[in-house]
């Protein structure tokens, strides 16, 4: 049994270059328009993140608000804000909510469960956990933020097969 190799041309594929870089956002074309890739409690697709904002939300908040701001607004910064505004008043989801509200506009997707504030409101660290799926299975590496995704789109550099071990034909 050999481990299946999935190629990410075809199940996630790297964004493609076009003329304004700068000013353009990676989508699929085989996400259906209005879903999300991930549901709201799929928190654990990505455990190295649902750790991550379960001790320290203002990280995953930064790195989606700099992808969603198209790097206008560093991670840095808005990071630090969530944290301050966690930190003194315990409402930073009204903060963030706009945030998913403005990811939602970019790929015309669905609000749900519910309103963005009250996804933030009620579960902020699960809503936060989405929106960085989302992000990552739209194409972009969260970790590098926004420049240096653009950086890679110019390049046309692609994604490393992912081997999945333990799957067959």
């Amino acid at each position: 049994d050999r481990p299946t190799i999935r190629n990410p041309a075809y199940s996630h594929p790297s964004p493609i270059p076009t003329p304004a870089p700068s000013d353009t956002i990676p989508t699929q074309l085989h996400h259906a328009p209005g879903h999300w890739t991930t549901g709201l409690c799929h928190c654990f697709d990505d455990p190295a993140n649902c750790v991550i904002t379960c001790v320290c939300p203002c990280i995953t908040f930064g790195q989606v608000a700099e992808i969603v701001s198209r790097g206008s607004k560093s991670c840095f910064s808005r990071g630090l804000l969530y944290g301050v505004l966690l930190g003194f008043t315990g409402c930073a989801c009204l903060y963030s909510f706009l945030y998913r509200s403005k990811l939602r506009g970019q790929y015309d997707l669905e609000e749900e469960p519910c309103n963005d504030c009250l996804v933030h409101f009620c579960c902020c660290p699960l809503a936060l956990c989405q929106e960085y799926r989302e992000l990552k299975n739209r194409g972009f590496d969260m970790e590098i933020g926004w420049e240096a995704n653009m950086d890679r789109q110019k390049r046309g550099v692609a994604m490393m097969p992912i081997v999945i071990p333990g799957m067959t034909r």
